[in-house]
């Protein structure tokens, strides 16, 4: 795929200039005065940190040399790593922070505020309320283009989302270059064909499908999203969800005499890999030049949906097991995490790993995604793991709203903005995150309807105190945010 950066455009939405300041996510403190709108023209000027100055350029009409905006570093704890002090009045706009993540999101908070070429006069003094704020998207399902992966980045920093969870891989399709291993993307980056309608109808087209990334592409992607503020993290899914991997290398499989094509269905594979030395190998070779391109401190090993019937048919995986004095080859999912976490620590990272390690054996230092219920968060968070919040009943957005005749296929419903809302996470959790998993998801069209606004109310979930949340209020600073997304030209599902 060819590296296409679109930034995004200034836009002023066409709230009138009257209405109170339609934040989303909601600020701690927020004080505004009576008086002019002070207006932002093309002769404004910016006095800010060279990267955040480059933002302030490319997000808001500021063009000139004249007075405008002030955006400086200062100590101040009580903003923490990432909050913000801002003032609008007739003099212009000022805004501290003790980091430059803090200031990009003032300047966020501006490109909220602008309507019509000018700003309210307010009083913001701001700090999320977790460290981690983010989104899934699932590119190995469907292989959605570079240039979009810009925009999602730019959408998700808009909302002051700071983690984009990368899914790179699957069965339906691998998208990480690995120099050391070129049929991974050559072999296992095109499928036949793709699920037509539900998966559960078992009906599939012969259209192919697939593509996927360099790596000068993504470091390029990694370096965009962190002017922004926004962090990536790759997720590798081992040692299931690995069809397409084994179809490019049979000898990673449990049947290497087996020849497997990447996987049409969607669904889980019973194929995983096998407990070889040589395979584990194969994992940290490909881990090994993803942490050159992705600096992130996590890494997703995943660890996910892996079925144990080959290594039970297995003699190999029969031995792995006893050798490894382990209850027996159904355990091998332990060991693997085990082994690729403490690869990734040898490079100074940390393991991020599905809830179905708990059970397992939850590596030294990893964090718990956890995922199937509530009660698997709440076990997560009882042994006492780092957890990044993530239920499907509450944050899974590839889910339907309703089940609706005219609602677009997805893979299940029941999922409306109200009950994502209505989701508090755990206190003690390192954040939140909205997944959206793209079977049903085939282009950026139609990421883009189901994202929002259900990942506009994730990310005041993310930022905002729990004692400001409330539904009535944020479903009228929504309403009032959304002509921002208009303007933008983000395709939402309507509000009912």
């Amino acid at each position: 795929m060819t590296q296409t950066p679109q930034s995004t455009p200034p836009t002023a939405a066409d709230a009138p200039t009257d209405a109170p300041p339609a934040l989303v996510p909601r600020p701690r403190t927020l004080r505004t005065r009576p008086g002019e709108w002070w207006p932002l023209g093309p002769g404004a000027g910016v006095r800010a940190p060279d990267e955040v100055a480059e933002l302030v350029r490319e997000l808001l009409p500021v063009r000139g040399s004249g007075p405008g905006i002030e955006l400086t570093l200062a100590d101040d704890p009580e903003l923490g790593a990432e909050g913000y002090r801002l003032t609008v009045d007739e003099r212009g706009v000022r805004g501290t922070a003790g980091t430059l993540t803090g200031l990009r999101w003032a300047v966020q908070t501006l490109r909220q505020l602008l309507r019509d070429g000018r700003l309210p006069l307010v009083e913001i003094v701001d700090r999320p309320r977790y460290g981690w704020r983010g989104s899934l998207l699932d590119v190995a399902r469907h292989a959605h283009p570079l240039p979009f992966l810009y925009r999602y980045v730019d959408l998700l920093a808009l909302h002051k989302l700071n983690t984009l969870h990368l899914h790179l891989t699957d069965d339906q399709g691998w998208r990480f270059e690995v120099r050391r291993y070129p049929k991974l993307t050559e072999v296992g980056g095109f499928r036949t064909g793709s699920v037509i309608g539900h998966h559960r109808d078992g009906r599939t087209d012969e259209v192919p499908h697939g593509g996927s990334y360099t790596q000068r592409e993504l470091r390029d992607l990694v370096a965009y999203a962190s002017r922004r503020g926004v962090r990536i993290m790759p997720e590798i899914d081992a040692p299931g969800h690995m069809q397409a991997a084994i179809a490019a290398y049979p000898w990673l499989g449990n049947r290497p005499d087996r020849r497997l094509p990447v996987r049409v269905a969607w669904g889980i594979s019973p194929h995983v890999l096998n407990a070889r030395e040589r395979t584990v190998e194969f994992v940290r070779d490909v881990l090994d030049e993803l942490v050159d391109v992705f600096p992130f401190e996590y890494v997703h090993i995943g660890g996910d949906e892996v079925p144990t019937e080959e290594w039970l048919a297995s003699p190999e995986a029969r031995e792995r097991a006893a050798a490894e004095r382990l209850a027996g080859p159904e355990r091998l999912l332990g060991w693997w995490a085990g082994r690729l976490a403490a690869h990734l620590a040898g490079h100074g990272r940390r393991a991020a790993v599905w809830d179905e390690l708990l059970e397992q054996g939850v590596p030294a230092g990893a964090a718990v995604f956890a995922w199937r219920s509530d009660d698997r968060v709440a076990l997560a968070e009882r042994a006492g793991h780092d957890l990044v919040a993530v239920p499907q009943q509450h944050t899974y957005l590839d889910y339907a709203e309703t089940e609706a005749p005219d609602e677009p296929l997805a893979i299940g419903a029941g999922l409306p903005l109200e009950k994502v809302y209505a989701y508090r996470p755990p206190a003690t959790a390192l954040g939140v995150q909205g997944q959206l998993w793209s079977e049903y998801l085939p282009t950026p069209a139609a990421v883009e309807w189901r994202a929002f606004p259900r990942l506009a109310a994730i990310a005041e979930l993310g930022w905002s105190a729990e004692a400001d949340l409330g539904l009535a209020d944020f479903q009228r600073r929504l309403r009032g945010h959304l002509p921002l997304l208009d303007g933008l030209g983000v395709g939402y599902r309507p509000l009912d």
